[in-house]
């Protein structure tokens, strides 16, 4: 069973997918491959070298994901360059990874499921949901950077009442860990039971 999971950016997405792992759960993390995937020398970096500039690039050859996060943040349209140079790629790695795997079900870390507009085959969708202003507030801290910025960010995605029309299942999370998991390890005895039928 394929259990995809996405929520806004700095909703706590990582933080959920960590306590599924602790139980035991493979967690493939979209975020990861597209790292893995503009690493020096690489295809997908020569790619979005020759469409976005090498001043995309830091002095040691590696990709400033800051400087060009600004730029798309800023664009639509350089956005969405970006994310056809990448999504397919992607969407490759997480089909030969999940064919590798032996488990009941599989946690698929996908933050820009609704924005990708690509099938993910994924049998349940999770949104970890958090309101918007504390998203805000961890984007701040997590990424030093102005208010304005932050507000951009959310706004570049799609919006929690989209989110929520799509989610099987919700966390909500609001800071609070032990709920936190609490509410994974709930779900992962569901998730079990379901694999199983």
């Amino acid at each position: 069973m394929r259990v995809a999971l996405t929520g806004g950016i700095a909703s706590g997405k990582t933080s959920v997918s960590h306590l599924f792992a602790e139980l035991g759960v493979p967690v493939i993390d979209t975020d990861v491959i597209a790292r893995e995937l503009v690493q020096p020398g690489s295809t997908g970096l020569t790619r979005i070298v020759r469409r976005f500039g090498v001043e995309i690039l830091r002095p040691d050859g590696h990709l400033d994901r800051r400087r060009l996060r600004d730029r798309i943040f800023a664009n639509p349209e350089e956005r969405q360059a970006l994310e056809n140079i990448l999504h397919p790629a992607i969407r490759q790695a997480v089909i030969e990874r999940l064919g590798r795997l032996d488990a009941p079900y599989a946690i698929v870390v996908i933050p820009l499921l609704l924005e990708s507009g690509q099938d993910w085959q994924q049998d349940r969708v999770l949104l970890v949901d958090s309101p918007e202003e504390l998203q805000k507030k961890r984007l701040i801290a997590r990424d030093n950077c102005p208010p304005e910025q932050a507000q951009e960010a959310l706004e570049a995605q799609a919006s929690r009442t989209q989110r929520l029309a799509i989610a099987d299942d919700v966390i909500r999370n609001e800071g609070d860990l032990r709920q936190l998991r609490s509410d994974v390890e709930r779900l992962h005895r569901r998730y079990t039971e379901m694999a199983a039928d």
